[in-house]
């Protein structure tokens, strides 16, 4: 899934201006009154994710509280794809040990 911040094409960092100026791009672009009859279904439903991103990360209450979800969600779902994996290092002596059962002298 695509966060907000990819819905309207900006980094993390973004300033309001940023922001604002990625949503009215996009609002010409999408909004349902400006595309074609064939297209007004698809486009309305586009619109509407992209406006529902601005009003969130354009409050900056509302952003805050998004990235600390987007926040946990990520180091989440990175500690979870850590966990399956066979963490191992070498040590002076060049033998690779699991760091969960062994120590490095």
């Amino acid at each position: 899934m695509a966060s907000l911040y990819d819905v309207l094409g900006i980094s993390i960092g973004a300033s309001c201006v940023e922001i604002k100026a990625a949503y009215r791009k996009l609002a010409r672009t999408y909004h349902p009154d400006v595309v074609a009859m064939n297209q007004k279904e698809s486009s309305a439903h586009q619109f509407m994710i992209i406006h529902s991103a601005y009003s969130t990360l354009s409050d900056p209450e509302k952003r805050a509280q998004y990235d600390t979800e987007i926040y946990r969600y990520r180091r989440s779902a990175n500690m979870a794809s850590m966990a399956g994996r066979n963490h191992t290092f070498s040590c002076a002596g060049g033998s690779g040990r699991k760091w969960e059962t062994d120590q490095c002298w």
